[in-house]
Formats: C-alpha cells, structure tokens, sequence
C-alpha cells in the first residue's frame, strides 16, 4: 500500500512538472510570438512570425497571424503604388497646363504692351489666347472626369443600348475629319440590331476616344476602320488604323493612367495621358472591358467589349 501510494506520488509530482515545463514553454513561445510581432509591426518589415509547437490551437494562431501580415503588406504596397501613381498624374497634368498657360501670359503680355497692334493683328491673338484656354480647360476637364469616375461619382445607369445606332453615329460625327485628312474609311455593322448591357453616354465617350485617337496617330497610315462583331455572350467593337502603331512592349501598359513614352497615344491622347484610362475605366463600370493589338505600320486595333442582350 506505502509502494502504491508513493508510485502514485511520483507520477503525480511528474505529471505537474511536465505540465510546468509545458507552460513554461508556452508561454515562452507566447513572448516570442508577441516580441516578434511587435517588432515586425515597427520596422514596418514583411516577415513572418515562425515558432515551433506542438499546440494546434497555437499553430492555428500563428497561421492567422501570418496571413494578416501578408494581407498588411499587400494593402502597404497598394497603398504605395497608388501614391506614386497620384504623383505622378499631378507631375503629369502640371507638365501639361505649364506649357499653354506660359503660352497664354505671352498672348496677354502682347496684347498689353502693343497697344498699337491693328486690329486684325489683335483679333489673331485673341483667337490664339481662346484656343490655348480652351486647351488648358479640356486638360482640367479630363483629370476630374477621371478623378469622378475612380471616386464613383459620376453616376452611369446601366440599361438595353442598341449599339448599330450608337456605332453609326459616333463614326458619322467624324465624316468631315476623315475626309479632310483624306483617309479611306472602312466600316463593317451588321444589319440586325445588337443590343448590349451599357450607358450610351459612356460609350459614346469610349467611341469618341478612340476613332479620335486612331485619326490623330494612324493619319499616315490614310485607312481608319470601325467593325462591329459579336457573339453568344459579348459584341466587339473594333476602332483599327494602320499607322505608326504601339510597340509590343508598351501595349500592356498603355491604360495606366500615370504611364507615358515618347510619342506615346496615352501620352498625347487628350493632353495629359488619362484618355485612355478613363476609356478603360468607363468600360469596366460596364462590365465590359478593352483590348489592344498593334503591329506598327500594318494594323493597330482596340477592341471595347461589352456585354450582349438577346432578348
């Protein structure tokens, strides 16, 4: 009886020794995890906290807790591209209004110290002056239609738009361009009426967008086209030219709204590279979307695409 009992001593007395040791380590671990954790918080650094254990309901912890760091990080480097990239947009517009507004100061200069300026002269001027403004009103213009747009402030009901129409119209408003520059004009609508999932505002804008962009940078190429094309699900609208085109190292990034090149469409296009973003914006508020392909000097196509109704 004195055996069993002092047996069943030790085992107890083992027993809480382990069950010290245990805790011991936990909590050990536990500071660990804490120390490291705070430290990673304050040196803003993208490790993780690793500790090894034995306890589920710790690894568990752990887990979470490496999973929220790397949601951190991806939310810090979002953060971080959109700052730059708002940087850069203002260091863009700045760029763009600098040069029309000094040219606009030199037009006033002139008209106030030449007061003898005939009137003929003076007349020349002001519609110079009128252009240049008009000019720096379209940049600011298009900076707040982008920044409306991205804040989701401008507002575009969605709705059944027949696109033949739409098509048809927006190519005939640019008649007396394609002629003047004496461009051969290729258009392809079919005779059923195509009806998608959109805002006729919007893609009016998205159409102007871009048969302006193909007349301004495929005119040496003297052939512009719009071709309308669908499917089951989505109808295609395609604004090709054959101009000088857009390397394939540049197509994947043309969209964004900071990224300009030399002679580069998005770094022209509307004065300070948004045009086309805002022209991918537009078509994702649709649910659509927008696709580029170029082969300098044979074909340049944007391809809008938006959803199909058929009933």
């Amino acid at each position: 009886m004195v055996l069993l009992l002092c047996f069943t001593i030790i085992l107890l007395l083992a027993f809480i020794g382990f069950q010290y040791k245990e805790k011991r380590n936990l909590t050990s671990r536990i500071a660990y995890m804490h120390q490291k954790l705070h430290s990673i918080i304050q040196e803003n650094s993208g490790e993780k906290v690793l500790a090894h254990t034995e306890h589920d309901e710790l690894r568990q912890l752990l887990n979470t807790i490496n999973e929220l760091l790397d949601e951190k990080q991806k939310i810090l480097a979002t953060h971080t591209r959109l700052e730059e990239s708002m940087r850069k947009m203002l260091s863009n517009v700045s760029h763009d209004l600098k040069t029309p507004l000094t040219v606009i100061l030199g037009y006033i200069e002139m008209l106030e110290i030449a007061p003898s300026l005939q009137e003929e002269e003076r007349q020349q001027l002001v519609v110079k002056l009128h252009t240049k403004t008009n000019e720096v009103l379209k940049i600011i213009h298009t900076f707040f239609d982008l920044a409306k747009i991205e804040a989701g402030d401008q507002q575009y009901p969605l709705s059944k738009v027949n696109i033949n129409e739409i098509c048809r119209k927006n190519i005939l408003s640019f008649y007396d361009l394609i002629t003047a520059k004496n461009m051969h004009v290729e258009i392809e609508i079919p005779e059923n009426n195509l009806y998608a999932f959109g805002n006729e505002e919007a893609i009016d804008r998205v159409l102007n967008n871009l048969l302006s962009n193909a007349l301004t940078y495929g005119a040496d190429g003297k052939n512009i086209g719009l071709a309308l094309r669908y499917d089951e699900s989505y109808i295609y609208m395609d604004i090709w030219d054959k101009g000088k085109g857009i390397e394939e190292y540049h197509i994947d990034r043309v969209f964004e709204r900071t990224y300009t090149m030399d002679d580069s469409r998005n770094k022209h296009f509307q004065g300070s590279g948004l045009g086309l973003t805002i022209t991918k914006r537009l078509l994702e508020i649709m649910g659509g979307s927008i696709h580029l392909s170029s082969i300098p000097h044979e074909k340049t196509i944007f391809t809008a695409t938006l959803k199909r109704i058929t009933f």
